[in-house]
């Protein structure tokens, strides 16, 4: 049938009214994406760049590595760096800040690499042959059987003269400790390199069998001689100092604008009026000026062995019904049911003595397998008055829905998460909620005030290590003897801050971020300027990122492209 004018025009108006009938009127024109960014495939394309490169290049003592860091990191700078700042949209600059922050932050981070292999190089000066063999088969390159024989034969010979040297013993401990991980790493990775031929190509392994043997002991033998000069086979904590100016790069790339020295003065400030505090909730339980002897008293205040979990979950739904009556914040239906829990195993609890969180919170314990010293140091440690805050730090409000929104919203953001924005906001809600008269008496109070001076005091003691103005064993002394540490959990406390599994920075971040966002707080919430809900759900938003940009992001603060962190969010002069 010809389609006539007519015909097409009611064949067209019957489409539409079908239409209309099928989707909903709001959905006919979609709206702006309040999430878009102009820097979003950028970011991506940069994040999965540097991931590749992480991957072909694994090894931290690798020149290669440092090189073809540094040609991405180049060439992502100048792309950058031709964009038209003034002409992107609100998110878009953020966006551009945080990637040119994360570059940043990424050179200094080669760079601190490339240092650190310096000053093991005298220690171990044949690592180099162990990198090479290993970025020759990433290569794909033929290895010839009889020359590596050879090579490896030179390579035992190379780390016997090392063990007989003198160096490390005059080298500082850190270094030599480092040296023992790095002969360790190298070991694992020599295995893994005889491992793709051995047996597949005959002639390789009747060349290479012997003289492998030979390096892989001799790597054995050097790290256990390593270890034992840097102390460590005793079970000593070494940690590595990593330097005023690794600790500058880190304050500059989360926006902080203090000197170690200031945070320094900010701790102790903290420290101290948390000792007042301490000093009134004392004399409440009858104990005087002697803060000690009630946080003692508190911490008698434990579960008996097997019941943390059923504790966990009625502190958990305590937390979610206090937030949720005072409608402090959203929390969506499912976020509410996708959390469990696990036991932390007796080996995870040497460097985490407390309870861990996220979309799972792992509760410590104690395990017949313990001590009996050690059982009762994790039961006074995680007694129920410490566990009421640190199982909504954990779960809700803090780590398990900072996840659950952060999967949701600005996921492109991921690669820019800062401890700022999580453990910040966690400890936040401490001091928002001990203001909102969370802890019931005198003994939650000691709780409560417990975890603000372990914060203030992970600050003192872990930039006092990395300046070098403090050893390990006086960081244990310190959290024992001035904050009331357990010592068992005093030596895990300092053992993960330390010993290089977080950066340098990490444990200043709790009390750092949390005073941010609590004088974000003063500034939006009491001011009336957003309510509660409103003020938690944007920030829930933004993904984590310097809590400096959602300022900047919440308040409509003016940008450039060379805005640099001038937010003073807490008076050192002050009271």
């Amino acid at each position: 049938m010809k389609l006539t004018r007519a015909r097409f025009a009611f064949c067209a108006a019957n489409l539409l009214l079908s239409l209309a009938l099928v989707v909903p009127c709001s959905a006919q024109v979609p709206a702006a994406d309040p999430y878009a960014s102009e820097l979003r495939a950028t970011i991506e394309q940069f994040t999965a760049d540097l991931k590749t490169l992480d991957r072909t290049y694994p090894l931290e003592l690798s020149a290669t590595r440092h090189q073809r860091m540094t040609d991405l990191l180049t060439a992502a700078k100048a792309s950058l760096a031709a964009i038209d700042f003034d002409k992107l949209s609100r998110n878009g600059q953020i966006d551009y800040l945080l990637l040119r922050n994360h570059l940043e932050k990424q050179q200094a981070s080669v760079e601190l690499e490339q240092r650190r292999a310096t000053e093991v190089e005298p220690i171990i000066p044949f690592y180099r042959t162990i990198v090479e063999l290993e970025e020759s088969r990433r290569r794909m390159q033929v290895a010839e059987p009889q020359a590596v024989g050879q090579r490896l034969a030179d390579l035992a010979k190379a780390i016997d003269a090392a063990r007989t040297s003198t160096v490390r013993s005059t080298a500082k401990k850190a270094v030599v400790n480092r040296a023992a991980l790095q002969v360790t790493s190298l070991r694992e990775t020599l295995k893994s390199w005889y491992a793709f031929y051995d047996g597949y190509d005959p002639i390789f392994t009747w060349w290479v069998e012997n003289p492998y043997s030979r390096v892989d002991q001799s790597l054995d033998s050097y790290a256990r001689a390593l270890r034992e000069t840097a102390g460590t086979q005793s079970g000593a904590i070494i940690g590595d100092p990593v330097g005023r100016q690794a600790l500058l790069d880190d304050l500059s790339a989360n926006m902080i604008p203090y000197t170690p020295e200031e945070l320094l003065t900010l701790a102790r400030k903290e420290l101290a009026w948390c000792e007042q505090e301490m000093m009134k909730a004392s004399r409440e339980m009858g104990y005087g000026d002697d803060w000690h002897k009630a946080l003692e008293v508190v911490k008698t205040r434990f579960v008996a062995p097997g019941q943390q979990p059923e504790l966990v979950r009625r502190l958990a739904e305590e937390a979610i019904q206090f937030v949720t009556t005072r409608n402090l914040v959203t929390i969506p239906p499912l976020a509410r049911e996708d959390w469990w829990e696990e036991m932390l195993s007796p080996e995870r609890q040497l460097t985490s003595p407390f309870f861990l969180g996220g979309d799972l919170i792992l509760v410590a314990s104690p395990t017949g397998a313990m001590t009996q010293e050690q059982k009762l140091m994790t039961l006074r440690g995680n007694n129920e008055h410490f566990a009421r805050s640190v199982v909504f730090h954990e779960l809700i409000p803090g780590h398990h829905l900072q996840g659950f929104m952060s999967e949701r919203y600005r996921v492109y953001r991921e690669p820019f998460a800062t401890p700022f924005w999580s453990e910040g906001n966690s400890f936040y809600w401490e001091l928002l909620l001990w203001d909102l008269n969370f802890p019931r008496g005198p003994e939650d109070r000691i709780g409560m005030l417990f975890w603000h001076m372990h914060r203030a005091a992970r600050i003192i003691f872990s930039l006092s290590f990395h300046l070098e103005q403090m050893t390990a064993e006086d960081c244990v002394n310190f959290l024992v003897e001035r904050v009331g540490f357990e010592r068992f959990n005093a030596e895990a406390e300092v053992r993960r801050s330390i010993d290089g599994s977080y950066e340098p920075i990490y444990q200043s971040a709790y009390m750092l971020g949390a005073l941010q966002f609590y004088a974000l707080h003063k500034e939006l919430v009491d001011s009336g300027k957003m309510s509660n809900r409103d003020f938690h759900d944007a920030i829930l938003k933004e993904n984590s990122i310097p809590v400096e940009l959602i300022r900047a992001d919440l308040t409509g603060q003016p940008l450039t492209r060379d805005y640099r962190s001038t937010w003073r969010f807490y008076d050192l002069n002050g009271k």
